[in-house]
């Protein structure tokens, strides 16, 4: 489930969240509503195509990546792992939550 939220003003982002509650990627924040509205049908249009994850090892060892649309633009961002395994595990849950995920306002 995508949730949408209202930062401050006008200001939005949401999360994808996977069926057991946990947050399974970020967006950055938007300017408007609308423009995060078009970040959750990118993440939903982008999910399942395995190249626009960048996966990446942060500077602690830790594991996350990026899900980029097809202009190479970051809509989203991973928690941090421990373990590339656990990354991977990551980009398949969206991949299999994503395109079919609702939306609800938080």
């Amino acid at each position: 489930m995508f949730e949408l939220k209202n930062k401050e003003g006008a200001n939005y982002h949401f999360v994808l969240k996977a069926k057991n509650g946990q947050v399974i990627l970020s967006s950055e924040v938007y300017n408007s509503k609308a423009a995060a509205e078009n970040g959750i049908a990118s993440v939903k249009k982008n999910a399942g195509e395995d190249a626009r994850y960048e996966r990446k090892t942060a500077k602690n060892g830790k594991f996350f990546f990026n899900l980029k649309a097809t202009n190479g633009q970051v809509i989203g961002s991973s928690q941090m792992y421990a373990s590339e395994s656990g990354m991977e595990n990551g980009i398949k849950s969206v991949k299999e939550n994503a395109p079919d995920a609702e939306m609800k306002e938080a």
